[in-house]
């Protein structure tokens, strides 16, 4: 039995499996626990309220701020909270939108979720800069040969999916990174996958932007975090405009205030920037590296057991590279199929093109079924699902 299912309110009050991670995670007691008693007993606004109330509320956002700045080992003023991995890269998409111009580059690859493809695509198409897609070869992997032949010194920004949320392939960002930077390429990297299953040093990375969102980390839905580079962040223009991120205001002009203030305008998602750093307290009791490790073993047993049945092809051929996340097909039966005769066994998993049609369109397919993990998930999940899933066959065969 797993020994974090018990901190997990729904694994008490259902019989369901869930293996639906990427897509959101469940949510521990100790973050359920924080919003129920800060709405309840410390609610106020942050930031300009003068009451005891409002120090207590904008000291708390501001510790959440320097928890996730400890967890990813980045300046607090470098981290930028919005409300979410979408709205973090449209952030800096819309910023380079403005900075980028005709005969510049904007490299991606084709194994991205949409809210790392259609900003950029966008962004060219306002900038008159060339949108360029990096291939995936059939194991998995990002194709290097083809993402050195695309990189140029005309390349302005690179964006990448740390680790696939249909394949489960990590990119080797540090390589990439390097890459990019040798020709004067900023690189912003797209954590939303990665961050929940593996320890994350933004500065060891070297990345000039780190995005994630919280609801995939056990935290609450409506926060997200954008990390910059001062340098990077400086360069951009404000993404919205209103309160808390002005500086003064007259009517002949309006100043902005420095980072993380200057991306931050309006009421921001303060509680759930709050729930946010109480599953960051969560994860680090545990260990992000335990927690690596662990779901490695597990990625393993999963695949071990999916190759039992012979109709399966894999989003991605080499299974050995797969981590939290594995995403398949079941020969001659149709992916919304086998999802609903699992959800009729309370077997919770994804189907669909999972927000990334280009890469199901490599491997020539418009959906798949996505089994995806997380540190409430156990061996005897796994033989559960698997029972399901070949009990789901014998009715469509």
């Amino acid at each position: 039995m797993n020994i974090y299912k018990k901190d997990f309110p729904i694994f008490q009050n259902t019989s369901i499996i869930f293996l639906d991670s990427a897509a959101s995670t469940q949510k521990p007691r100790c973050v359920i626990q924080e919003l129920v008693d800060f709405y309840s007993t410390s609610y106020a606004n942050v930031h300009r309220g003068s009451c005891d109330l409002a120090n207590i509320a904008t000291q708390k956002y501001e510790n959440a701020r320097q928890k996730v700045a400890n967890f990813i080992h980045a300046p607090v003023k470098q981290v930028i909270f919005t409300k979410g991995a979408t709205e973090s890269i449209n952030l800096v998409a819309s910023g380079f939108s403005r900075l980028l111009k005709t005969g510049d580059e904007v490299l991606i690859s084709e194994s991205e979720h949409h809210a790392n493809f259609v900003p950029w695509q966008q962004a060219c198409l306002l900038s008159g800069a060339t949108f360029k897609v990096v291939q995936t070869n059939k194991d998995g992997q990002l194709d290097i040969a083809d993402f050195k032949a695309k990189l140029s010194k005309k390349t302005k920004i690179v964006s990448l999916t740390h680790l696939s949320n249909v394949l489960g392939v990590k990119n080797p960002i540090e390589e990439l990174i390097e890459l990019a930077h040798n020709v004067g390429a900023m690189v912003l990297i797209d954590g939303s996958q990665s961050i929940a299953h593996m320890p994350i040093d933004v500065q060891a990375l070297n990345c000039d932007f780190f995005v994630f969102s919280g609801h995939k980390l056990y935290g609450p839905t409506g926060i997200g975090v954008l990390y910059g580079k001062k340098e990077a962040l400086n360069q951009l223009p404000p993404y919205q405009y209103g309160g808390d991120m002005i500086k003064t205001v007259s009517i002949e002009e309006t100043t902005f205030s420095d980072i993380p203030n200057k991306f931050e305008a309006g009421t921001p998602p303060f509680v759930e920037a709050i729930g946010l750093g109480v599953a960051i307290d969560y994860l680090s009791q545990i260990g992000m590296k335990q927690i690596e490790t662990s779901e490695k073993q597990l990625t393993h047993y999963l695949l071990e057991r999916l190759t039992e049945i012979p109709s399966i092809s894999f989003m991605g051929t080499d299974t050995n590279i797969k981590q939290g996340i594995v995403s398949f097909t079941v020969n001659g039966i149709h992916p919304s199929d086998i999802a609903f005769a699992l959800g009729k066994q309370h077997i919770c998993v994804r189907v669909g093109h999972h927000c990334a049609i280009p890469i199901h369109e490599c491997f020539k397919s418009s959906v798949s079924l996505r089994v995806s993990l997380g540190l409430y998930n156990d061996t005897e999940d796994i033989d559960a699902f698997i029972t399901a899933l070949k009990k789901a066959i014998t009715l469509f065969e």
